[in-house]
């Protein structure tokens, strides 16, 4: 029988290699910890400065892993905890922290200064469904050509536009022009408990 061969082909190139692919461990633990003193830290643990062998030994009595935490502090900062309840933690605070930034977006709401009632009405309930599920409106008045000398017409808009999301919404600063774009950011109003 033949064996699977795992390596490039003989004058192959290297790159296609299809052999299994080791991923590096994202902490170094226990006796891949390679420096001769480490800051040890830990739930029942005397916080200070032991020889690699000692803290090993302190894991060992915990029936616990020795993490390297913070490799580039001198002396690098060690943790007694089980490996595997590490990982876990701190893939669930990552998620937190992700589904904590991704809860408020910013949505924006274009408009010319020629922008009509019934338009206006349409995207003035869409502001209001973003605002009560809890993101920040951008309403932008686009000036194309000569319309900027209409200026004041967009910002009359924009007030307006203010003005109609004023029982949910707060704006955060006042029509400001940029470019041939001005702006306005409303806020959702914080709810009372």
């Amino acid at each position: 029988m033949n064996k699977p061969n795992f390596g490039p082909r003989p004058g192959g190139n290297p790159r296609f290699n299809r052999g299994p692919i080791k991923k590096e461990a994202e902490h170094r633990i226990n006796e891949l910890i390679r420096v001769p003193q480490v800051r040890l830290v830990g739930d029942n643990i005397t916080v200070g400065v032991y020889a690699i062998a000692d803290a090993l030994k302190i894991a060992r009595d915990q029936e616990s892993d020795l993490v390297e935490i913070s490799p580039n502090a001198d002396p690098p900062v060690c943790k007694v905890i089980d490996y595997n309840k590490f990982l876990y933690e701190r893939k669930k605070k990552d998620k937190e922290m992700k589904a904590a930034s991704k809860a408020s977006q910013m949505k924006e709401i274009r408009f010319t200064p020629n922008t009509d009632d019934h338009d206006f009405t349409f995207k003035t309930k869409h502001a209001e469904n973003f605002l009560k599920e809890g993101h920040k409106v951008r309403a932008y008045v686009q000036f194309r050509g000569r319309a900027i000398v209409y200026a004041d017409r967009g910002q009359v808009l924009l007030l307006k536009f203010a003005e109609a999301l004023e029982e949910i919404g707060v704006p955060e600063q006042l029509p400001k022009l940029e470019g041939k774009k001005m702006f306005i950011t409303i806020a959702p109003k914080s709810k009372k408990k």
